[in-house]
């Protein structure tokens, strides 16, 4: 996944921003508003039903509990009765058939994107398009944002397909999908036409080159081929090995996790003997936490977690990559520099990271 610019979280309860989250000062004032958490804690306490969730979960405008379905109608009745008579102004949203969750009344995922929504319109910063997608009873209200496009995948929790047939059944602008987690919203993404709608793992090779060059999908598609080199789920062809080879520079440094220097394209050729050797088994490759850094007009550095797992065993590298735009590659860019270092209770075989 990419790193996000902005972060709504804790259902709505928290808006952030940029890789160090930074807190967004005016959402937690609003939210300050006749919340008091010391109080949800004492009336919460009365309820035996009620379990509380891991120390984890809990935030300063969220308390999430555990209580089972044939209970939490009556709890959440209750409950906000009391929090009336103690004049604490609190939302309960109910999902996923055990989780409450007790938030302050302006929060709340659709409370959160509307509040965004309009700080960047304040900004003249509207943005063109936006896609909601949910799978669970607290993520309802973000379909009630007017004008937002949305999907509800199809293995959505039953309180929000309730939600869907009472409330937005006809709206053209919400669609419930025939395809689960991920793929609901590939799906979504070609329904609406709000850009392309084919998961990298299903693109085939050769890749088309990109209009416009992005650096991240660059390095998602770079390390897609990879598995598939090693699971065999493409032809063993020295296309694919030239590929790499001209996508990367020939001088080019990659600087494994014991400090071993190589060059890039001796770590292709070892890759060359290696196909199929993860054939028939659970292996996956896939890039996480990417952010970009533009270092010149045409120059870029993407840092990443670089994972790989094989069944029950997983193994990752803290992975900076260094290009440059090349127009006459066949990817339209060419990889300068690789140096990877191993994350913490999640190294590897060091032969294996050469490649």
């Amino acid at each position: 996944m990419l790193t996000p610019d902005i972060t709504i979280m804790s259902v709505g309860s928290e808006v952030t921003y940029g890789e160090a989250m930074v807190p967004d000062d005016g959402w937690e004032e609003y939210l300050n508003n006749k919340w008091d958490k010391h109080i949800v804690l004492e009336e919460t306490a009365k309820f035996s039903e009620l379990k509380l969730q891991p120390e984890t979960e809990q935030r300063p405008h969220k308390v999430s509990f555990l209580v089972d379905k044939k209970n939490a109608q009556e709890v959440i009745k209750s409950l906000s009765e009391k929090f009336e008579k103690r004049g604490v102004d609190a939302k309960i949203i109910y999902s996923g058939g055990q989780d409450l969750d007790i938030l302050a009344q302006g929060a709340g995922k659709g409370q959160a994107l509307a509040y965004l929504l309009k700080k960047f319109a304040s900004c003249g910063k509207t943005p063109n398009n936006t896609l909601v997608c949910g799978d669970s009873g607290n993520d309802a209200e973000l379909f009630s944002i007017p004008g937002v496009h949305g999907v509800m995948v199809s293995n959505a929790q039953e309180e929000l397909l309730q939600w869907h047939a009472e409330n937005a059944k006809d709206n053209p602008k919400i669609i419930h999908a025939t395809e689960r987690c991920a793929a609901g919203i590939i799906q979504a993404i070609g329904h609406f036409k709000l850009g392309p709608n084919v998961s990298p793992r299903d693109v085939e090779f050769p890749c088309v080159k990109e209009d416009s060059f992005k650096p991240t999908a660059a390095v998602v598609k770079f390390y897609v081929l990879y598995e598939k080199w090693r699971r065999a789920d493409v032809p063993k062809a020295d296309s694919v090995i030239e590929y790499f080879k001209n996508i990367t520079d020939a001088s080019g440094v990659i600087i494994h996790p014991s400090g071993l220097e190589l060059s890039i394209h001796s770590s292709i050729d070892a890759l060359a003997s290696c196909y199929g050797d993860k054939q028939g088994k659970k292996y996956r490759s896939w890039v996480d936490r990417l952010v970009i850094s533009q270092t010149a007009s045409d120059s870029w550095l993407v840092r990443f977690d670089l994972w790989e797992s094989e069944g029950d065993a997983w193994v990752c590298c803290l992975t900076t990559l260094a290009l440059n735009v090349k127009p006459e590659t066949p990817g339209g860019f060419v990889v300068t520099h690789i140096h990877k270092t191993w994350l913490k209770e999640y190294s590897g075989d060091e032969q294996a990271s050469k490649l």
